[in-house]
């Protein structure tokens, strides 16, 4: 007698390349028996909308594994001029019937992606610090940003706290998600933000006490070693667990945990040399210190970068294999805009931070002026690749931008920071000031975006587009 066999549910972590694949390619199917939420079958017609489809998701798992999936009735994208529309208008309904739910429950999905607003709110201000072309009064809008970072950075942090007392277990199941637990490591770009931003703002301040200057190069080491925890930690993680990530699922935030270990390169750009980076008598690090801090720097910025390369050979072959992912992700794209960037402004800030009378080799000539020289020509080299990454992002999401609010839409503006930041320096060593009014316009852009990121993140919050079960970084659905 011949049994039937019911079709097993795949692991979640088994997504097809279908999953991923460009929404704009009409020829796309689903391929073999691997599914999506456990349903024997893929629709070859999913909606693109992201909060209908994740509830439409959470309907599948509990239908019978023979009966077919579900799909919002209506046109999707491609099925016509008015597909669009229409989703959008489905949304509008989705969220008009959405019940409220309490903050205690909204708060169990108030994820580490969070941190993503602390860091674009920090790199702003960093940017205005640095415009070539101030104003006055550009320091004190520069000072509020700073301020209004340090508060948000506090306020995520006492968020998060609350809904790890609220939720037993939820730390744990945080950090190990297979979606959420790789934005872990933005609490420390944010926090780098933070220190980087107090020492431009305080330190720069010819009134500045000493003792600020001490603590803030404690804090640089205890961040470096903390960052340096999280990039072997959290990867050896990955690698030892039994869940496994196939290359046409790779996201761009499978770079986020070695993130920090370099930014501590740009940190030590700001942290080594600030009193030489500005003309104010303020009081700075020691020689001794300071050469310490740009050591370190510059070896955690080359454990950064070639962690990251290593993952663009990934990047490109999952582009190649995949094609373009979801296009509610497609934003995330931008974060390979920021390792190359800024490892450009590190070479450049730490090239800078070489005293002048350095002599390496004792024969009597200064080396100095070559090893600003090496700096400024690898920073260009790197540059140009940020650039090359800057493009491939803004034409994909031009292609199809995305249609609901997440809060990877702040990879916008934390990535291009840096990469505005590499131009301005850039421009300083070149002594080019058709560059620094290029880094200029750049900067208005940035500053723009992050104003319309911030507008539709505040709405998203208030409509319950986020905070909301299913539409959080805490689900598997894209």
């Amino acid at each position: 007698m011949s049994s039937v066999s019911r079709p097993t549910s795949p692991s979640p972590w088994d997504r097809t390349t279908a999953d991923l694949a460009d929404p704009d390619d009409k020829t796309a199917v689903p391929s073999g028996p691997a599914t999506r939420r456990g349903t024997p079958t893929s629709s070859p017609r999913r909606s693109m909308d992201r909060g209908f489809g994740s509830h439409v998701d959470d309907l599948e798992k509990a239908l019978p594994l023979d009966m077919p999936p579900l799909d919002p009735p209506g046109p999707r994208e491609g099925d016509g001029a008015g597909g669009d529309m229409d989703l959008a208008n489905k949304h509008q309904e989705d969220a008009a019937t959405r019940p409220r739910l309490p903050l205690r429950h909204r708060l169990a999905h108030f994820t580490w992606a969070w941190y993503t607003l602390s860091m674009s709110t920090g790199g702003l201000a960093l940017l205005i610090a640095a415009q070539p072309h101030a104003f006055p009064g550009l320091r004190h809008v520069g000072l509020a940003v700073h301020a209004a970072n340090c508060l948000v950075f506090a306020l995520i942090t006492a968020a998060l706290a609350a809904r790890f007392a609220l939720h037993r277990g939820a730390l744990r199941a945080s950090v190990t998600h297979p979606r959420e637990g790789w934005f872990f490591p933005t609490s420390l770009l944010a926090l780098a933000t933070v220190v980087t931003g107090t020492y431009r703002y305080g330190v720069a301040d010819p009134a500045a006490q000493p003792g600020l200057v001490a603590a803030l190069r404690a804090a640089f080491w205890a961040y470096v070693a903390a960052a340096t925890a999280v990039a072997v930690g959290q990867y050896s993680l990955v690698f030892s667990e039994r869940r496994r990530f196939a290359l046409p699922t790779m996201m761009p935030t499978w770079i986020l945990p070695v993130f920090p270990v370099m930014l501590s390169g740009t940190m030590a750009t700001v942290v080594a040399g600030p009193a030489a980076a500005t003309a104010t008598a303020a009081p700075g690090q020691s020689p001794a210190h300071a050469a310490a801090i740009a050591a370190a720097g510059l070896t955690c910025q080359g454990l950064g970068a070639a962690v990251a390369l290593i993952m663009y050979a990934h990047m490109v072959g999952r582009l190649m294999q995949a094609g373009l992912p979801h296009r509610e992700h497609r934003t995330g794209l931008f974060m390979c805009v920021g390792p190359p960037a800024f490892t450009a402004l590190a070479f450049v800030g730490l090239a800078k931070a070489v005293p002048d009378m350095l002599d390496s080799d004792t024969d009597g000539l200064r080396d100095a002026a070559v090893l600003r020289t090496m700096g400024m020509v690898g920073a260009a080299f790197l540059w140009a690749l940020s650039f090359w990454w800057f493009g491939i992002a803004a034409l994909a999401v031009a292609r199809a931008p995305p249609q609901d609010f997440h809060l990877g839409w702040w990879a916008v503006v934390f990535p291009n920071t840096g990469f505005t930041l590499a131009t301005i320096a850039l421009g300083e060593a070149f002594q080019n000031d058709a560059v620094l009014w290029f880094a200029s316009a750049m900067s208005a852009a940035l500053a723009a975006a992050y104003l319309f990121v911030l507008y539709h993140h505040v709405r998203a919050v208030v409509v319950q587009d986020i905070m909301y079960p299913g539409r959080d970084e805490d689900v598997e659905d894209l």
